[in-house]
């Protein structure tokens, strides 16, 4: 990934992962477009960054995503890079009967909101160089936290995409996945503060540091990602899984 003179939007950019990444990129010298459902957050994410904008998205809206995908390239059509960051989370119990609205809703912001952005873009960034898309899952993706099922079941779905969308664009466009560990962000309710995340500034740090590598990396992988990305191929799988279950609840959750 080209490390400036790039034009970039960041989904869900107008806080925590987003909003720090666009930062530190903007701050490098590039482009940068912010999306989010809350106009405040936006302009308060590009307020004296020149080179940065906002525009509203409702993720969870297909003919949302068309329009503004359409408004997006003619406001900037040197658009190059693709950041899929907009994201929810919603802890839910399994075990009984319940109301699927959370569920449903993560689904659609977090899977179907990325495939359908990409798919509306994904056109126009074959046609420019050096064109990059980046999604982003989670270290959830292999090692589930029970709690929040729907939330990790969408982003293994996206890794298992994310695989399929490098190959299919191999040559054209370069794929990239991120997939953060427990950040201190606004996520879930007092993750900001949580003892044993990773602070949000450190996080982005390193990623810009990855992201810095020649090539870069077809994964993302900051070293606290490692002890979830890497537990199924090392044989520590049911002891990862019994460590983020024992760190939830010892959390609350």
């Amino acid at each position: 990934m080209k490390q400036s003179g790039n034009t970039i939007l960041i989904t869900g950019g107008g806080s925590g992962i987003g909003e720090a990444l666009a930062h530190r990129l903007h701050d490098a010298g590039n482009t940068v477009i912010v999306a989010g459902r809350r106009r405040a957050a936006l302009d308060a994410a590009i307020a004296g960054r020149e080179n940065m904008h906002g525009m509203t998205l409702d993720i969870e809206s297909a003919e949302a995503i068309e329009s503004f995908a359409h408004d997006l390239i003619a406001a900037h059509p040197a658009l190059n890079v693709v950041i899929n960051n907009a994201g929810i989370m919603r802890f839910e119990d399994l075990s009984a009967r319940r109301d699927l609205a959370d569920a449903e809703a993560t689904i659609t912001t977090n899977l179907l909101g990325p495939i359908r952005l990409t798919n509306a873009l994904v056109d126009h960034l074959k046609g420019q160089a050096d064109a990059a898309i980046v999604n982003v899952t989670s270290g959830l993706a292999f090692v589930p936290l029970v709690t929040t099922a729907t939330y990790n079941a969408t982003k293994a779905a996206l890794h298992s995409f994310t695989i399929s969308l490098r190959d299919a664009l191999a040559g054209s466009v370069e794929v990239i996945e991120l997939a953060p560990p427990a950040v201190q962000t606004d996520l879930t309710p007092g993750q900001r503060t949580r003892p044993g995340y990773q602070p949000l500034d450190a996080f982005a740090d390193e990623v810009m540091a990855l992201l810095r590598q020649a090539p870069t990396p077809n994964e993302v992988l900051v070293e606290n990602v490692k002890f979830l990305r890497n537990a199924e191929a090392e044989g520590r799988f049911d002891a990862a899984l019994a460590a983020v279950t024992a760190m939830a609840k010892g959390s609350g959750h």
